[in-house]
């Protein structure tokens, strides 16, 4: 993900660029345990073009974090230095706690919550983080290796599928979730993400990809129910059809959306509210500040 901002004349900072390359990093990792040479240059040549991006736009600083992905990788130390050599910049692999609480302090301030409990998820291909809080205030964060990536392969998500299979696909899902089983329901449920926001621009049937409109939609259990069916339905091919779905998460949308019903019948809501604000986010009010 890429987001370029610059400061407004309030202090506060106003979005120049911000966008989602889908470049599958984690693809094949679990079977093999590394990340493979297609999806480092995959991903190596997308960050050189943000990168190459920024500079041209007038961008005085850079920083970029890794996530899942890096973490696990068994090649990781090879693959940044890949990505420097190529792209001419520093990765640095962040905790799975430390990716949930910046990503919950962006939501957090984007959607404005107030003083109640709130649980924010932030699922992504390879894991998902959860952080638990009342209002800016963080009480517990964690990180689960529960990821679309994953499920994509292991139950082939990324073609038609019977509905046998995806009911092995959710279970498998909701047992891999076991961390936030018998919980409290808290006041507001936060989802952020690619699969999440691609969702959200289905919903709104969005021909062209709107932040303001995604960030703060409201979506039900009835409204993920219906794209899991419409997903389960269609191969990859047939998806890249569908209005507002982003063409390179057609592979993986699907089980995105298993793991974003999951979450929300564990915690017990029948709405969330979505936030496009994200990690990125975060990384920047930490690094360049307020």
């Amino acid at each position: 993900k890429f987001h370029l901002a610059e400061r407004s004349a309030d202090g506060g900072w106003r979005r120049v660029v911000d966008r989602a390359e889908v470049t599958r990093l984690g693809e094949g990792l679990e079977e093999h345990g590394v990340i493979s040479p297609e999806a480092l240059e995959r991903t190596a040549s997308a960050i050189a073009a943000m990168v190459d991006e920024a500079e041209k736009d007038g961008a005085r600083a850079v920083a970029a974090v890794g996530t899942a992905g890096l973490r696990i990788a068994g090649n990781r130390d090879d693959v940044i230095a890949a990505i420097r050599r190529d792209a001419g910049v520093a990765i640095e692999v962040i905790s799975g706690e430390e990716e949930s609480r910046l990503a919950y302090l962006a939501a957090v301030a984007g959607l404005g919550l107030g003083v109640g409990s709130s649980v924010v998820f932030d699922t992504g291909g390879g894991s998902t983080q959860f952080t638990f809080g009342r209002g800016k205030q963080v009480e517990e964060r964690f990180s689960v290796d529960v990821g679309a990536v994953r499920y994509t392969e292991r139950f082939h998500l990324d073609r038609e599928v019977t509905r046998e299979v995806l009911a092995q696909a959710m279970a498998a899902i909701a047992e891999d979730l076991s961390a936030i089983e018998g919980r409290p329901t808290p006041d507001a449920l936060v989802a952020m993400g690619g699969a999440v926001t691609n969702i959200t621009a289905v919903s709104h049937a969005m021909s062209s990809y709107d932040p303001d409109v995604v960030n703060g939609t409201v979506l039900d259990r009835a409204e993920i129910d219906r794209q899991i069916e419409l997903y389960r339905s269609r191969d990859a091919d047939g998806r890249r059809s569908i209005v507002g779905l982003q063409p390179k998460r057609a592979e993986v949308i699907l089980a995105g959306a298993c793991v974003v019903r999951t979450i929300m019948g564990k915690l017990g809501r029948n709405t969330l509210t979505v936030s496009d604000r994200g990690l990125r986010h975060g990384v920047l009010e930490e690094r360049f500040g307020t």
